[in-house]
């Protein structure tokens, strides 16, 4: 059975800076890609970014792109969300997921990040960004 256990959530001011992390056991984590979410209370749970850790390839969601980075410690089995320049707007709970099938879904014209194609989830760490 797989686990992930985030930590690193709390609250900044805009334009702060945060890292999460996405320690994983039960695996080794070059079986899964990685991919970090994130849900409002009314809202439906996004998907932000992932890695395929084989490779290091990842994938970024329009609104995080160049604000966000992924990465990886194969030797900690531990995946980062460093999150710089942060928005009131990326308050929520951030969850990372682990899927085997690559972390993205083809929707026929550009791929994306399914909740229900991840496997293993989580608990989450709350981020808020407030002044």
């Amino acid at each position: 059975q797989v686990q992930l256990v985030e930590s690193g959530g709390g609250e900044v001011q805009p334009g702060g800076s945060l890292r999460l992390s996405c320690a994983v056991s039960g695996s080794t984590l070059d079986e899964y890609a990685i991919g970090w979410f994130r849900l409002v209370p009314g809202k439906f749970r996004e998907g932000i970014s992932c890695i395929e850790t084989t490779n290091g390839t990842a994938y970024y969601e329009d609104s995080v792109k160049g604000r966000f980075t992924i990465s990886t410690d194969s030797a900690r089995k531990t995946v980062y969300l460093q999150m710089d320049s942060l928005e009131p707007a990326d308050t929520a709970t951030y969850y990372c997921a682990a899927d085997r099938e690559g972390g993205l879904t083809w929707s026929g014209a550009y791929y994306y990040m399914r909740a229900d194609e991840y496997d293993f989830w989580g608990k989450g760490t709350q981020v808020t960004v407030s002044s």
